[in-house]
């Protein structure tokens, strides 16, 4: 080559532009440990927020973590595993690799605190964000000499009060205002005593369909109770004392076996006194829609859909996933515990060609199969629901199988039998919730997590000779909270999410319904 093409060569080459796109590869937080948590950490990559748990002693203005760690060649800043942090407010953490993705580290510290005097009427409030106390007492209280039962104002064992108060009688005639000491630092409480005339009060009554939770207050030398009746009549029904619970002059009840569109009455009582009635009107009921699993049809041949076709689909599978390396694993079946109509059977089973591929675990959700992410899964879980049901109720039928395959972080598991799952959440979604695979950008369901108001679960992990009814009762975080979604998830293999399970396993189910008493 002569030194003029040569040149002529090299001066094109310089004038050639890189138009290729860096690769788009989200950056995500993938384990986080602080010092002192009480509970592992929540990670959600579709947010891109990571929240940490702290213990009641933990210095929330100088948190340290104990392990840290992103995506494989993503870079962090700051590096959360060198130095302390500040987590009074959100911590921005951001992590670099081709382009910058912005995550938000959050802490959640519950600090236990009680206030009690000895006669007191109804509970303490206890005002964090005011840094105030208030209670009420009975108008024939002396303000000057009122019996302190039992004080926590801060962390245990390292909060200090000035001036200094303990079990034992104080003036109350006046706010008093304390100092609360811990980590260096002091905070101003006021403490305020006030006389009520008022000894029984019904404070809260919350309905749901065919149950009414009730909460009431009084001295703490009463007993207390609740009373109901249908506005249209004219009896007041005690309440069992078996539904109620006090703690000092705080106390609630239960109140089952109701009609569900109906209007009641519900005042709080103690021994001869009467409190406010207050007039409440209890919820519907429904049922879940398609619960029974009668209605399917075959898409492009090969993959089974939980719904009639041109239906609106209220389940979904993971049979489109599947169905990329073999076939559905989720299928109709005649084999029902009633012998007629038909039923779900869920299938764990490896997907693909020869050992190109992966364990695809059987799973039936409420909710839609959103994409295939290369041999993953994106989904939607939830669909809108607004009632508050006690119990999941239906049939099922288990055939367990040796765990044979399993992620890393799993791998302690392969040689035990495989569990079935069956989970229901109510949820405060403001969308359906999506669900990554993806171990690069994984996002599960956390039951656990803040979204979630009530959840029940069964896990087996046996072999059954046929069907057994199953009931799955609700446990709820609040009474008063309304949900806005509902989740309802079967899969043959616990740890499904994982690709962790038994080859083998099988999971039949049928006569999904609601129960909405106690």
């Amino acid at each position: 080559m002569s030194l003029m093409l040569a040149i002529g060569l090299f001066g094109l080459a310089g004038c050639i532009k890189n138009d290729l796109p860096y690769p788009k590869i989200q950056q995500n937080i993938t384990s986080l440990s602080a010092e002192g948590e009480i509970k592992p950490a929540l990670i959600d990559s579709a947010s891109l927020s990571a929240t940490v748990y702290l213990g009641e002693t933990v210095d929330i203005e100088r948190v340290s973590f104990d392990s840290f760690a992103v995506s494989e060649g993503g870079y962090a800043d700051p590096d959360l595993s060198e130095g302390y942090y500040d987590l009074t407010k959100p911590v921005v953490v951001n992590i670099e690799r081709y382009q910058t993705y912005q995550w938000l580290l959050k802490a959640v510290q519950d600090i236990e605190r009680y206030f009690t005097i000895e006669g007191q009427i109804g509970g303490s409030v206890i005002d964090v964000i005011g840094r105030r106390i208030i209670v009420n007492v009975p108008e024939t209280a002396d303000l000057e000499k009122l019996i302190v039962t039992s004080i926590k104002l801060g962390p245990a064992g390292i909060t200090a009060l000035s001036p200094e108060i303990n079990v034992g009688e104080y003036n109350f005639s006046r706010p008093v205002r304390v100092d609360v000491s811990c980590h260096g630092r002091s905070e101003e409480w006021t403490i305020y005593v006030e006389k009520t005339t008022l000894l029984v009060s019904t404070t809260e009554v919350n309905p749901w369909s065919r149950v009414i939770w009730a909460y009431g207050s009084c001295t703490s030398d009463m007993k207390g109770g609740f009373q109901y009746r249908k506005v249209s009549e004219e009896n007041w029904i005690d309440v069992p004392d078996e539904y109620v619970t006090q703690t000092q002059g705080a106390f609630s009840c239960y109140i089952p076996h109701l009609e569900p569109l109906t209007e009641y009455e519900v005042r709080a009582v103690a021994d001869s006194e009467i409190g406010n009635e207050v007039k409440v009107s209890t919820e519907a009921t429904a049922d879940i829609p398609d619960g029974s699993f009668d209605q399917w049809w075959l898409k492009d041949s090969k993959i089974w859909c939980p719904w009639n076709e041109g239906g609106t689909p209220y389940w979904d599978t993971g049979n489109t996933g599947a169905a990329t390396l073999g076939q559905s694993n989720v299928v109709p079946t005649d084999h029902t515990p009633k012998g007629s109509g038909q039923a779900a059977e869920l299938n764990t089973k490896f997907v693909g060609i020869g050992m190109i591929g992966k364990l695809a675990a059987g799973s039936i959700f409420t909710g839609g199969f959103v994409k295939v992410d290369g041999t993953n899964g994106i989904l939607d879980f939830g669909r809108p629901w607004n009632l508050r049901p006690t119990k999941l109720k239906g049939y099922y039928q288990y055939k367990t199988a040796d765990i044979d395959y399993a992620s890393a972080e799993l791998e302690y598991l392969k040689g035990r039998p495989d569990s079935c799952h069956i989970y229901v959440a109510l949820t405060d979604w403001t969308a359906p919730f999506e669900i990554r695979t993806n171990p690069k950008n994984r996002n599960l369901f956390d039951k656990n997590a803040d979204y979630v108001i009530g959840y029940g679960e069964l896990v087996f992990g046996g072999t059954m000779d046929g069907y057994q009814p199953f009931e799955i009762e609700i446990n709820y975080r609040s009474t008063s909270r309304v949900p806005s979604y509902m989740q309802i998830t079967a899969a043959a293999s616990k740890y499904g999410d994982y690709f962790t399970g038994g080859a083998g396993a099988v999971l039949y189910v049928d006569e999904f319904s609601f129960d909405y008493d106690y």
